[in-house]
């Protein structure tokens, strides 16, 4: 007589039963845990905790995190989501990161998201401390990957130094995480590619970029540098701009280099031609100004048509506005993505579709449309 469906899952091969696991969110793997001692043994595998991301936005999964501690130590590429408008989630944070502080674990990459309002006077102190105390800790960090974009907390220039210095196999580092301050000077960034010679992807402000920045990417021995995520706002207008001639220089030196670049609301209009250069390798621009922008975008075309694979605006209708996106068509056929936040004519639209084969995603609105705009997906 078969065994039924239920027996069937004894006779599972504990290997076979890790790599089902291991694609189980993080709730899920707590529930396996408790079905059988097959299971838990399963579960507890060192393999199904190498990527793992841990939730935290109710405040009733404390008895859940108690019980996935354990399992931390395995983890080598963590990603921490959590709604930091309760404080419950913002102490289930800390904890986590304090108990990776004191134990020999074996975490390579770190990425943390917040979710939610940010609460009115909280700059994020406490994980911004227990980040600290992760890289002053007796068990040394050697993260390769840290990413901190979505951790709307002011990082300041003794914190990512000691980041740095702390994992000098680093890899990549983005601390562009659009805060109303930028606290990170260009000195720190010197520092940084000083002690972390393998650092090949770097997010950061534009105000923490300088020449000597540049001149340390333009050192002999520097690894390949290749991708640079860049984002502009205000403060921008108050500081030097980077010369064509060094980003030719970085550019010939690191030939696989893509820069990202983003321009806040914030920056002035006549700011944005000053720091587009015609040298630099732009794989993606966001210019979410509300401006006029048909000067920018007939430039991008001109200069960009080699590299240019997403491009965002936030602009306003005009005539020239879809002569000069149909132009950018015409020119930038390796576009992926075009996302256009004002209404523009079905020509346009027509013409992303024509002049751009490998186009994935675009939003072009021929008519208004209630916001949120929606992308379409080419099949």
């Amino acid at each position: 007589m078969p065994a039924s469906v239920p027996e069937l899952w004894n006779y599972i091969p504990e290997e076979i039963l890790v790599q089902i696991f291991y694609y189980l969110p993080l709730r899920d793997r707590y529930t396996v845990f408790q079905v059988c001692r097959q299971w838990a043994t399963a579960v507890s595998s060192s393999s199904v905790w190498h990527f793992t991301e841990i939730s935290c936005d109710s405040e009733d999964e404390q008895d859940m995190l108690q019980s996935l501690l354990q399992f931390l130590s395995q983890i080598k590429h963590l990603k921490i989501v959590f709604d930091q408008s309760k404080e419950a989630n913002r102490k289930n944070v800390t904890r986590i990161l304090d108990v990776l502080a004191k134990q020999n674990h074996k975490l390579q990459q770190l990425c943390i998201v917040c979710r939610g309002e940010n609460p009115y006077f909280y700059s994020g102190q406490d994980i911004l401390q227990s980040i600290r105390s992760m890289c002053d800790a007796e068990n040394r960090t050697d993260l390769q990957h840290i990413d901190f974009r979505k951790m709307p907390f002011t990082l300041d220039g003794e914190l990512v130094e000691l980041l740095a210095a702390t994992n000098p196999n680093l890899r990549s580092l983005f601390i562009n995480n659009r805060t109303l301050v930028c606290n990170v000077a260009p000195d720190t960034i010197r520092k940084v590619l000083r002690v972390c010679p393998k650092l090949s992807a770097l997010g950061l402000y534009y105000a923490s970029l300088s020449d000597d920045v540049f001149q340390e990417l333009l050192k002999p021995e520097r690894a390949a540098f290749t991708h640079l995520d860049i984002f502009c706002e205000r403060l921008d207008k108050y500081i030097p701009v980077i010369s064509e001639e060094l980003w030719a220089a970085v550019s010939q030196k690191h030939p696989q280099l893509r820069v990202d670049l983003e321009f806040d609301h914030t920056v002035p209009a006549c700011r944005i031609p000053q720091i587009l250069k015609l040298n630099i390798p732009v794989s993606t621009l966001q210019l979410n100004t509300y401006n006029y922008m048909v000067d920018q975008i007939r430039f991008v075309s001109q200069s960009y048509s080699g590299t240019l694979k997403k491009l965002t605006l936030q602009t306003t209708s005009s005539e020239d506005l879809n002569s000069s996106l149909v132009d950018l068509a015409g020119q930038c056929r390796n576009l992926l993505e075009i996302h256009c936040y004002c209404v523009v004519s079905q020509e346009v639209v027509d013409a992303f579709l024509t002049h751009c084969p490998a186009l994935k995603q675009y939003t072009l609105k021929v008519t208004k449309e209630r916001h949120p705009w929606k992308p379409v997906t080419v099949r």
